[in-house]
């Protein structure tokens, strides 16, 4: 017995904005991969980028960013819906791509607030292996979460599902009091501080890794809310697939919005992306540049 293994496209093309959203969804997915993916070469081709732990977050984020562009080729261009029961899903493979972020975000954050807070400490053991293996820790704790969650019965899964919600509003939660932290510190230590290289980096960085989170939480939030309503109410709003779902879509602009926050914030990172990436790609622009 044969079976039907074709996957339908996410719109019907029958109303003026079904090729509104494909079209969306095929030039965000592009603009996400070149953007985030851009960011990863400028850091990995830059020794002195490299050498410093916040740029080994932003590395972090920037390889999952590029992934998720990716992924919207699938999940943004056909019939996809995500979820118990599932249609021609991933086993939310590709959607946790956004949890690497949030973990990875979390420590970003605490990393910040102990290189201004308490140098000596940061200095002697937040090291560039351990903040290697901090980022690692993310890739590992989403997916070996998620392969327990795929591996036990449908019931099971859900409770695990539901259990990884509760863990991510305590994140959130400790994500929001970190952010009101590090303005203040922004705000008023760092200000009392005579100006510096070393000053400098610290109010870049802080300034990056606000902006990033804030942005962050303000299109993941919609997402984040609608699901914990549906758990709890049965309610909620529920769309006919991944590409027709304004929250998820939304979450999943981070992946272009993180590293264009990236590159405006730091000119140290926006010359690595230019030599490394686009003065290859627009060689006629040397001369003005």
């Amino acid at each position: 017995m044969l079976l039907n293994t074709t996957v339908h496209l996410s719109v019907n093309f029958d109303r003026p904005e079904d090729f509104l959203i494909f079209i969306f969804h095929i030039l965000f997915a592009t603009s996400a991969v070149l953007v985030a993916g851009s960011v990863v070469i400028g850091i990995s081709s830059s020794r002195s980028l490299r050498g410093q732990n916040r740029f080994i977050f932003m590395l972090n984020t920037s390889i999952s960013d590029t992934l998720t562009g990716f992924s919207v080729y699938y999940l943004g261009l056909f019939d996809v819906q995500e979820g118990y029961p599932s249609r021609n899903g991933t086993f939310y493979i590709l959607p946790s791509f956004l949890g690497v972020n949030v973990l990875t975000f979390l420590f970003a954050q605490l990393d910040r607030y102990l290189a201004v807070c308490h140098p000596f400490f940061y200095n002697r053991y937040i090291t560039r292996p351990a903040v290697i293996s901090v980022c690692g820790f993310c890739w590992i704790y989403t997916y070996l979460i998620l392969t327990v969650q795929n591996l036990v019965p449908i019931s099971k899964a859900a409770q695990i599902n539901a259990f990884g919600v509760m863990t991510l509003q305590v994140i959130v939660l400790i994500k929001v009091v970190m952010t009101v932290k590090l303005y203040i510190i922004a705000r008023g230590q760092l200000v009392r501080e005579a100006p510096s290289a070393d000053w400098d980096s610290k109010t870049e960085s802080l300034r990056i890794i606000v902006f990033v989170v804030i942005c962050f939480l303000a299109l993941w939030g919609p997402s984040f809310v609608n699901i914990i309503v549906r758990q709890l109410t049965g309610k909620g709003l529920r769309f006919r697939n991944e590409a027709t779902n304004l929250f998820a879509t939304m979450a999943r602009m981070n992946a272009l919005f993180t590293p264009a926050l990236y590159i405006w914030g730091s000119p140290a990172l926006r010359g690595a992306v230019w030599r490394a990436v686009w003065r290859r790609v627009c060689p006629w622009r040397r001369g003005r540049l």
